[in-house]
């Protein structure tokens, strides 16, 4: 025993050599750096991954849970299929039709968005659902029970339904069928508060109190139909339509293109295809319907207009046939101009009618001339140059025989006296030649007096007619007006009936199917690698927020490097869980297990210490902590038996005189101790105790005094530690919590090596905080730290994890002395780096 501590302490000294040499003779431990109170309230990635492995199994079950769920989800909830196609509405401005939309459009142009809203309206109108219905069989729903869920029979049932409902509280209501042959099956319901269940036959009419009902057989019924559970359910019109309008979806796809999409969800895919295919049908139908009443409406309103322009058109014809009858004449123009012509006509004819009388009066006074001389050779004609004008071949020959008669008897006188006879007969023969011009001259002149008079009577007439002319032309406008203007219109009326009767005849639909509906293939919902990755994630982000939650409601120690990240003091060492027996109270065990991992541990803990302060052959070693509980007092007495067990002499002091362990430590009373020596009732050789090991002391608190801060003031103190330096190698003192009293204090400042107890997944975080504030405010420079009661990931970095002892390859004397240097020199070297 004595050969092998002085071995160990031969390699610790030339240990602490090599230090001290590599650091430059520098003290092995410097005063610490002040530290902000906010160090390391960051993001702490050691405690972080500590968390996550420890909650790495509920995370991994959280994930399964989530998988889980997502299968239950799938298995319990129906598929749900959705069928679409494409409309383009190429629509048609009918106002054109009548050549009444001038030039604003074309026969054709694009919607607007509201035109598409309309027809988008139009489709998911009472008007489409009132034809679906008429047109599929939505009104009976079939259904097969299966094991979990229940699968609607759309036109694969193997019986149909034909009712008559009388009570509409039936509607809705669940009909359950069993079949119990081809001939017979048992119907049950609920009727109220009754239940009816009844066997029947099939195809024999079922007469309950407010429905009627038959049931026959489809192609789709076999032998594996009998004794499997279906049921129906009857739907009215309002259940009808509220199911068509929560599945279907319309919508405008591209207003420029006119299209629109129309789409329909249901657990049956056959079904859904059926309702879009049967919704464009019906929109086709519906469309030329709403074409063709819109032609028929056209043609009507021709047809009307028609029959309402002739007859205003015949009553203008009547009103100007009456006009033309009364007035005889059409052309009230035309007859003012054949008047003007005719006045001046017959102005031009009694001028000259006029002038014809004056001739004729000429001639008359030329003719009554009774002498006639020899030497007058004047005729009639000579006398009257415009004689020739009269145009009247009875006259002038009378007048060219009244000339030859006067020519003849101006012969005879030159021959003849007037007394001959044969003057005679020459004056009778110009009397009677003369006479005769006389009464055609009366006569002509007669006529022509007659002719002046009609003349004149003819110009008065048209003098009257020229008067009245003006009212009958605007009478006759007035007629013409309606009469031109219903010509026209009946006219512009025949010619857009037969252009429109031409049109109507090459009608087409003014809309295209640009894509059928759709057959459904995979369902749209649920979505498999939707559901399991949303349940993968959920499961993941469980674990997450359990990690998160762990880690920030995480205000304990639970690995040496979080010690060492967040406390000044350097760490002497890690302490293993002791797991061989529950200890109700601290013991010693080194002695019992010397070759377990705590004691391993607390050899090197006590290596350590031989670099802290090998150049005292005495030392005073304080061990506290914040609480009661961290494990001072067994970290104190196992240390303790660790260095007496090196041939060093040691004696354990029990200062915490408020709660005294030390004595059950050791199995011993507490009647006399500290107490007791401090008020000298006892000296302090009265007080020891010994242990089972040789080199170990130890003096129990004693008695519980009043004021033990006074006692440890008291010069006794100081006296009976300067009596055990004389005896003992070693003083270990076991102080009260600094967190709870101010004894611990008092006690570190005398001692050599404050020691500061934390246990693992016990102590504060908040109390590595007061150990910073006791380095900094008293000047503990020595002081270090020793993590207590550490599991697994706490031990790492130290060499004691997973076990690791004699069984691994390395004999006892490596793990006792070299494993704790190399730590402690690593340590160092990152403390002076």
């Amino acid at each position: 025993m004595t050969s092998k501590a002085g071995m160990a302490r031969n390699e610790n000294a030339e240990l602490e050599n090599l230090i001290r040499n590599s650091l430059g003779n520098q003290p092995a431990i410097n005063t610490p750096e002040p530290e902000s109170e906010t160090e390391g309230s960051g993001l702490d990635v050691a405690t972080l991954v500590m968390v996550v492995r420890k909650s790495l199994p509920w995370m991994l079950l959280f994930i399964l849970v989530g998988l889980l769920a997502s299968w239950t989800y799938l298995r319990y909830t129906q598929p749900l299929y959705k069928s679409s196609s494409i409309l383009k509405i190429d629509e048609k401005q009918e106002a054109g039709t009548l050549g009444l939309a001038g030039n604003l459009a074309g026969p054709e142009s694009p919607l607007t968005l509201n035109n598409l809203s309309g027809e988008v309206e139009l489709i998911k109108s009472n008007l489409i659902y009132r034809q679906l219905r008429d047109s599929l069989e939505l009104d009976v729903n079939y259904y097969a029970q299966g094991t979990v869920l229940e699968s609607e029979l759309y036109k694969t049932a193997p019986f149909h339904v034909e009712y008559s409902i009388k009570d509409p509280t039936l509607y809705g209501v669940r009909f359950n069928v069993q079949f119990l042959s081809k001939d017979k099956f048992v119907l049950s319901y609920s009727s109220g508060q009754n239940e009816v269940s009844e066997e029947h036959g099939v195809n024999s009419p079922i007469t309950n109190p407010g429905i009627s009902l038959q049931i026959s057989l489809t192609p789709q019924f076999s032998a594996d139909v009998i004794g499997k559970d279906y049921h129906f359910v009857i739907k009215d019109n309002g259940a009808i339509n509220q199911y068509i309008d929560q599945n279907l979806t319309v919508e405008v796809i591209n207003p420029d293109a006119s299209t629109i999409g129309i789409s329909f969800t249901d657990h049956n895919p056959v079904k859904a295809q059926d309702i879009v295919n049967r919704i464009d049908t019906v929109y086709l139908v519906e469309k030329l319907a709403k074409n063709s009443q819109s032609q028929q409406q056209t043609l009507q309103y021709l047809d009307e207009q028609l029959d309402v322009t002739r007859d205003s058109l015949q009553r203008a014809e009547l009103a100007l046939q009456r006009f033309v009858k009364a007035n005889k004449t059409y052309d009230v123009k035309a007859d003012v101009g054949a008047l003007t012509g005719k006045l001046a006509e017959q102005e031009k004819e009694r001028i000259e009618l006029q002038k014809r009388l004056d001739l004729l009066n000429g001639v008359a006074r030329l003719v009554q001339r009774d002498r006639i001389t020899r030497d007058d050779n004047a005729t009639v004609e000579q006398s009257i140059p415009g004689l020739v004008m009269l145009e009247d071949a009875v006259l002038t020959q009378q007048i060219s025989e009244l000339n030859l008669a006067q020519q003849d008897l101006r012969r005879v006188m030159r021959s003849s006296t007037e007394a001959t006879e044969a003057v005679q007969q020459r004056k009778e023969a110009v009397e009677y030649a003369k006479h005769n011009v006389q009464d055609a001259l009366q006569q002509s002149m007669r006529v022509v007096r007659e002719q002046l008079a009609t003349l004149n009577q003819q110009r008065g007439q048209y003098s009257a007619q020229l008067q009245v002319l003006p009212q009958r032309e605007t009478e006759l406008a007035r007629l013409r007006r309606p009469f031109e203007l219903f010509e026209k219109s009946y006219l512009m009326l025949m010619d857009k009936k037969v252009e429109f009767s031409i049109a109507k005849a090459g009608t087409t639909p003014d809309f295209q199917i640009l894509s059928p509906a759709s057959s459904p293939g995979a369902p749209i919902s649920p979505v498999r690698m939707i559901v399991y990755a949303i349940g993968l994630a959920s499961g993941i982000v469980l674990g997450l927020g359990l990690v998160a939650v762990r880690y920030f409601m995480h205000n304990t120690v639970t690995s040496s490097r979080e010690l060492e990240n967040n406390c000044m003091a350097p760490v002497l060492g890690v302490i293993p869980t002791y797991d061989k027996e529950k200890l109700s109270v601290s013991k010693l065990i080194v002695d019992k297990n010397p070759k377990s991992a705590i004691s391993e541990s607390i050899r090197s803990i006590r290596t350590n210490l031989e670099f802290m302060a090998s150049s005292k052959k005495k030392r005073l070693i304080s061990i506290t902590s914040t609480v009661s509980g961290e494990g001072k007092t067994f970290v104190a007495v196992n240390l303790g038996g660790i260095i007496a067990l090196s041939e060093q002499r040691v004696v354990i002091l029990d200062l915490d005189m408020r709660k005294p362990k030390v004595n059950l430590a050791f199995g011993a009373e507490n009647i006399k101790g500290v107490s007791t020596i401090l008020i000298e009732r006892h000296s302090w050789e009265e007080c020891i105790q010994h242990t089972s090991i040789p080199t170990l002391d130890f003096i129990s608190a004693g008695p519980t005094p009043p004021n033990p801060s006074e006692l440890i003031l008291s010069p006794k103190f100081d006296e009976l530690l300067a009596n055990l330096h004389q005896q003992y190698d070693v003083i270990m003192i076991d102080t009260p919590p600094v967190g709870l009293v101010t004894d611990g204090i008092l006690i570190m400042r005398k001692a050599d090596l404050p020691i500061y107890i934390v246990r693992a997944d016990y102590s504060k975080k908040a109390f590595l905080k007061n150990i910073n504030k006791l380095i900094r405010t008293n000047g503990f420079t020595r002081l270090a730290t020793i993590l207590n009661d550490a599991r697994g990931a706490g031990m790492y970095g130290y060499g004691y994890g997973y076990g690791y002892g004699y069984g691994q390859g390395y004999g006892q004397g490596y793990y006792e002395e070299v494993q704790p240097k190399l730590s402690l020199w690593r340590r160092l070297r990152q403390r002076f780096a």
